[in-house]
């Protein structure tokens, strides 16, 4: 019994063998792999990287209080039409809101990278530009600012 090895002229060796002899018989594979390497650590030390890069995240709490009226009330007398308001400001990314009974919370989300201080001033803005369209035993808005680090990490 003989064993038939295969090389890169025979025929049986296939394209995936031909391309693995290649590279076993040259002598320019060794300088392919240290090339290799030195580019691969190259890139890795060169490359900009922080372990707590600071991102911007503006945030905005806005509190209504509706002392008694029930959860449905205030959603449709006050956080609809405020939300509707609220969209209305460039920059905008997210607004969350609840409505329970006597107050109502949304939550402002500004577009990574906007300046908080001007957020907070369009934000404020638009708000006391509309002080007339608030309905009657509404309070006044109170805006709170706050970022993404003000979020406690509990142990």
């Amino acid at each position: 019994m003989t064993s038939s090895t295969s090389s890169p002229s025979h025929p049986s060796a296939g394209v995936a063998g031909r391309i693995a002899h290649a590279f076993i018989d040259s002598k320019l594979t060794p300088l392919l792999v240290l090339t290799s390497i030195l580019l691969g650590a190259g890139a890795v030390w060169l490359l900009p990287r922080e372990e707590e890069p600071q991102i911007k995240v503006p945030m905005v709490d806005v509190l209504v209080a509706m002392p008694g009226f029930s959860a449905r009330e205030v959603e449709e007398r006050a956080t609809r039409p405020m939300e509707k308001l609220l969209w209305e400001i460039p920059g905008v990314e997210y607004i969350y809101s609840t409505s329970r009974e006597g107050d109502s919370l949304a939550i402002v989300r500004f577009k990574v990278g906007e300046d908080i201080e001007n957020s907070l001033v369009k934000l404020t803005t638009k708000l006391r530009a509309n002080y007339d369209r608030i309905p009657p035993g509404v309070s006044l808005p109170l805006i709170k600012p706050k970022s993404i680090d003000d979020v406690p990490i509990s142990p």
